[in-house]
């Protein structure tokens, strides 16, 4: 019973590993999205272009993972667009399991 109660307190006292996260992105516009940054909202500096294909095309969703290592839930989203057009969303990447773009 003991072994058990201490390894419990081991469990409980460690810190939690960030997690991955990851959502489904929705093109629900009429633009083709060629670079999506995100930004954790405390941070003043957007990262890389996140996408692994040249573009996202109108009716096209697929899985996005951000594997930052952070544990953190509320994100700043940058969209651009093939045409040069941008859009910015704050979302709680946590509570979702799709993110849909839209005009």
């Amino acid at each position: 019973m003991r072994i058990l109660a201490a390894a419990l307190a081991t469990l409980i006292a460690s810190p939690a590993l960030a997690e991955d996260l990851v959502f489904t992105l929705v093109n629900d516009s009429s633009h083709s999205i060629t670079e999506m940054y995100v930004s954790p909202v405390d941070q003043d500096q957007w990262g890389d272009n996140i996408l692994t294909v040249a573009s996202v095309d109108p009716g096209v969703s697929g899985d996005v993972t951000i594997a930052d290592g952070l544990d953190v839930c509320e994100y700043d989203l940058r969209f651009v667009t093939a045409e040069g057009a941008e859009a910015e969303k704050t979302q709680d990447l946590c509570a979702i399991a799709t993110f849909t773009v839209t005009d």
